[in-house]
């Protein structure tokens, strides 16, 4: 009777890990050895863990990653110039403490939108939040939001992001309107938080790609000062795991 009482006042003051916890224990044959501050300390920690589960469900969740990507899955058979040295490094997040961006570039279908969400499946688990956008969708998100009046909102949400990543920028021709938004983008997160694009187009030829030199200009400074730059080559690997298949 106790034990449910028990229970039932843990799962009220929302300790849930606690009373999950104190429920699987109690029916372990080990837990009579445990002293009383022992058995405790570990209901600390079956709550401190249920949280931290939860909050990285909810982390992943909010990032609405396109792949369920993972950094200790990427493929370095495949010959496109991926440093694995380089990714390393980026696997432990300071880049993201410090600002820096991740610019990933090269052809389709040789992995930058996957390398892309399995740096931000990374950072959700090192406990930053994460946002995946397509550019072009992000840009029609921005148009309607002039219409209805919440566009300052949706900038001000973007910039709050710790890491933000924009797949399939300058896929195609940027209007005036795309032009100031992702100058606005850039400019809100330049030294504030960290942010990885993918483009078909190597970063030098983006100046020419954004259009308007004044805009552009604004807008490469900030995103190629202090970044990674992945150029990725080669043919796509969907390609070649097709030929594979048939063979």
């Amino acid at each position: 009777m106790l034990t449910e009482q028990t229970v039932s006042t843990l799962n009220a003051l929302t300790l849930l890990g606690m009373a999950r916890g104190f429920t699987e224990r109690l029916s372990h044959p080990k837990s009579a050895d445990l002293s009383h501050e022992e058995f405790l300390g570990l209901l600390v920690q079956d709550e401190k863990t249920y949280r931290e589960n939860l909050r990285l469900k909810r982390l992943l969740h909010n990032a609405k990653l396109k792949h369920q990507a993972a950094i200790e899955d990427i493929d370095y058979r495949h010959p496109r110039g991926l440093n694995k040295q380089l990714v390393l490094e980026l696997c432990t997040t300071q880049w993201i403490s410090e600002h820096r961006n991740v610019l990933l570039t090269g052809p389709t279908g040789v992995g930058k939108s996957y390398l892309a969400c399995a740096l931000g499946n990374l950072a959700a688990r090192s406990g930053y939040t994460v946002l995946y956008l397509r550019a072009p969708r992000l840009f029609e998100t921005l148009l309607q939001s002039q219409g209805d009046g919440s566009h300052l909102k949706t900038l001000t949400r973007l910039a709050k992001v710790q890491l933000l990543i924009l797949d399939d920028l300058l896929i195609s021709p940027l209007s005036d309107p795309e032009r100031r938004d992702l100058l606005e983008i850039i400019e809100d997160r330049s030294a504030q938080a960290s942010t990885v694009i993918t483009s078909q187009y190597p970063t030098k030829d983006w100046h020419h790609l954004i259009g308007e030199p004044t805009i552009a200009d604004a807008i490469c400074d900030r995103l190629l000062h202090h970044s990674y730059k992945i150029e990725l080559k080669g043919e796509s690997i969907r390609k070649t795991k097709n030929q594979l298949k048939q063979n």
